[in-house]
């Protein structure tokens, strides 16, 4: 049964994504998402942080892959946007239901 569940769950989300690249619709979210973490200021701040680890540890002692295991916790961690969680998300949310033909 949950296996079942699960299944059907996989099989919903590849036929919405499917259908949001097929009509563009999927780009146009990742935009309006792109758009309103610039706005809440998350770009900048991972952006302050990559310097920061830089000037710590100095631009020869560190890698991309360094960069990148060092910014992933406080990029996916508590964010601007999720103060602004009601009006993005939901907005993102509101976009994709209307989306759907339910």
């Amino acid at each position: 049964m949950v296996v079942s569940k699960m299944n059907k769950d996989a099989q919903m989300r590849a036929a919405i994504n499917q259908k949001l690249i097929e009509t563009g619709e999927r780009e146009r979210l990742k935009e309006l998402l792109r758009a309103k973490l610039i706005e809440c200021g998350w770009k900048d701040q991972l952006k302050a942080h990559c310097k920061e680890v830089i000037k710590e540890k100095g631009l020869e002692h560190v890698t991309v892959d360094d960069l990148v295991a060092e910014i992933t916790p406080k990029g996916r961690g508590r964010t601007p946007l999720q103060n602004y969680l009601g009006t993005s998300v939901s907005s993102l949310g509101r976009a994709i239901i209307a989306y759907l033909p339910l």
